[in-house]
This record gives structure tokens, C-alpha cells and sequence, in this order.
């Protein structure tokens, strides 16, 4: 069974800047991807950045220049630097694993790790 496990979250000013880590049970390398999502109050999830196995990534347009992802295989992590916080970034972050099959796709879950932007 795959694990998931966000850590980093909490209360940051405007402007600030957090990490968060997902650390996985097994070797990152058996997945396609992995990224970030993240649920805003009252809102549907969306994702934030992806990363393929292959070094590829991508972000919402959001947090383009502000976020950046990366992942280290030799710890199994995958990071998301956010920098230039702002309230609106405000949501549950969770970290997503993903394997593409042919017709589908196969998505493990972290718990979620809150992140607020407040002053």
C-alpha cells in the first residue's frame, strides 16, 4: 500500500514563504508523477504543479514564478517551495502520486497539510 506524507504546513504572513514535503512509502521512481493539489474553502481541488519521472513540470498559472516543485529520489520527497504567499493561496495542500495506464489512471492521496496566509 502506497503512503503519502505531507508535512510543512501552517500560518505564514503575505509574502512569506513555506515548504512542503511529501514523503512516499516506496521509491518515487515507480510513479509517472507526482504533484501537488490543493482545496480552497468552498472551492473544487485544483492542482498546483506536477512532476514527471522524467524531471518534467508544471504549474497552475497561479503560481507560475512563485511555486516551484522538486523532487529528491535518493529521499523518496517531493518538495513545493512557495514563495510570495499570498491569502489566496490559502487552502489544504495535498500530495498526489499518479500512475497512467492505458484508458486510465491510478491516483494515491496524502492526508493534506493545511496552509494559511494571513495577516
Amino acid at each position: 500500500q502506497v503512503q503519502l506524507v505531507e508535512s510543512g504546513g501552517g500560518l505564514v504572513q503575505p509574502g512569506g514563504s513555506l515548504r512542503l514535503s511529501c514523503a512516499a512509502s516506496g521509491s518515487i521512481f515507480s510513479f509517472d508523477r507526482m504533484g501537488w493539489y490543493r482545496r480552497a474553502p468552498g472551492k473544487q481541488r485544483e492542482l498546483v504543479a506536477h512532476i514527471t519521472s522524467g524531471g518534467s513540470t508544471n504549474y497552475a498559472d497561479s503560481v507560475k514564478g512563485r511555486f516551484t516543485i522538486t523532487r529528491d529520489n535518493a529521499k523518496n520527497t517531493v518538495y513545493l517551495q512557495m514563495n510570495s504567499l499570498k491569502p489566496e493561496d490559502t487552502a489544504v495542500y495535498y500530495c498526489n502520486a499518479r500512475n497512467d495506464y492505458i484508458g486510465y489512471s491510478r491516483d494515491y492521496w496524502g492526508q493534506g497539510t493545511q496552509v494559511t496566509v494571513s495577516s
